[in-house]
């Protein structure tokens, strides 16, 4: 059965960490965990608060290109295992306007100044493939092309 991007959604609503991937300076793979801090309405579009002067702010700058892994506890019909990876690209957000759309009060531990915080940025990851497995059924949803700004 062919899953839709609100299939997915609906079965990502409960997952709160993604691997974030990067490609390094020398082409490298570069993962790591970040929070959508509950931003459960996925519509392929991913938000995630970091440091302006991160290395995965500076990989991004030079290839927007990147992936995001979830894993769910439950799959979307019951008890299997749910995993979605998306491939999508990647911008850097610096207008404290639109960190404000997208904050929440969790991001206060981290970010102590909130939306002011110095050096503070937002990623904005546009999906542009996303491949699903529960463990019975595998697919693909394919986005329109991102168009990085």
């Amino acid at each position: 059965m062919t899953k839709t991007l609100s299939d997915l959604a609906e079965g990502m609503r409960d997952i709160d960490f993604t691997m974030l991937t990067t490609h390094g300076p020398d082409g490298t793979i570069a993962a790591r965990p970040m929070s959508n801090n509950r931003e459960v309405d996925y519509d392929g579009d991913s938000y995630y608060f970091t440091w302006g002067s991160s290395l995965m702010v500076a990989d991004i700058g030079r290839d927007p290109r990147v992936a995001l892994t979830f894993q769910g506890k439950a799959g979307l019909l019951g008890m299997r295992p749910f995993f979605v990876a998306v491939e999508g690209e990647a911008d850097v957000v610096k207008d404290k306007a639109r960190f404000e759309e997208h904050w929440s009060k969790g991001l206060d531990r981290w970010f102590e100044q909130g939306v002011d915080t110095p050096n503070l940025v937002m990623i904005h990851v546009r999906a542009t493939r996303i491949h699903y497995w529960d463990g019975e059924d595998e697919g693909e949803v394919k986005l329109a092309a991102a168009a990085v700004a």
